[in-house]
């Protein structure tokens, strides 16, 4: 099948060489196509840097990992979700089969995701019937948030995100147009994780913003992990045990009962 490979980590992140290689390597067509430097946090954000009505991206070679040779590869000034409609397009090549997006510095768990630069690709991608997949490692499994900046990326256990984001591929190129996945994996080796899990959303996520600094004209804010109780078969509950989640989602729907009202106050 035709893959298109994005972030919001960045073109050079580690993860998304990963993952295209482990797709190339299972025989699939794949192109990769991300942003030109990190946009975390992006959501669904249709943002772009433009010269005189222009977007101009810049061919590059992924390099630090065998088997990626011949793999186009593109630097894009612009956020994962505008790269997923450009994808659709037919920008970087006919239009993909399928859309996957990261391999992601960190879980997109619970309804956090609504900020997830990684997740708003697919999502946006599933609203122009391309069925894609987001895929992230889970990193506070393994180490305190305090140290994530110290610890060696390339260390990290990509290749078990890549071998279970790629054994998906086939059951979704057969589902519904528009299909969403979100995978989440811990950060072990593959013969480590407990097993596959459907997850449900948690309330938030794992880490929640916080002001650690506030002054009379100026702020600094911080990430701190949620205290909060894991509710069973969440996504955030089954990661803390060992296992991989999966959850379909959906771009965003009308409230199925809440009615709005018909008419407004006049004062």
């Amino acid at each position: 099948m035709r893959i298109v490979i994005t972030n919001d980590d960045g073109v050079a992140a580690p993860g998304i060489r990963h993952l295209a290689r482990h797709a190339r390597e299972a025989g699939h067509d794949v192109v990769v196509a991300a942003p030109h430097t990190e946009v975390s946090g992006a959501g669904a954000a249709l943002t772009a840097t433009v010269r005189e009505g222009r977007l101009l991206y810049e061919t590059v070679t992924l390099d630090g990992l065998d088997g990626l040779d011949g793999v186009p590869a593109y630097s894009v000034p612009a956020s994962p979700a505008y790269i997923a409609v450009l994808a659709g397009l037919g920008a970087f090549g006919e239009r993909p089969d399928v859309l996957l997006s990261g391999i992601n510095r960190g879980a997109n768990a619970g309804h956090a995701i609504l900020h997830s630069g990684t997740v708003g690709a697919v999502l946006t991608g599933a609203g122009d019937g391309l069925r894609g997949m987001a895929v992230s490692l889970d990193i506070l499994g393994e180490v305190a948030l305090n140290a994530l900046s110290s610890v060696d990326d390339d260390r990290r256990n990509w290749p078990a995100a890549a071998t279970i984001a790629v054994g998906l591929l086939d059951w979704l190129f057969e589902a519904p147009a528009g299909t969403a996945l979100n995978l989440n994996v811990p950060d072990r080796p593959v013969e480590a994780i407990a097993g596959l899990r459907p997850a449900t959303l948690a309330p938030f996520g794992q880490v929640q913003m916080t002001l650690a600094e506030h002054g009379s004209d100026f702020v600094r804010t911080a990430l701190k992990e949620r205290g909060e109780e894991r509710i069973p078969g969440s996504d955030v509950a089954l990661l803390g045990e060992g296992y991989a989640t999966i959850t379909a989602v959906v771009p965003p729907v009308r409230h199925p009962t809440l009615q709005p009202p018909t008419r407004w106050r006049a004062d």
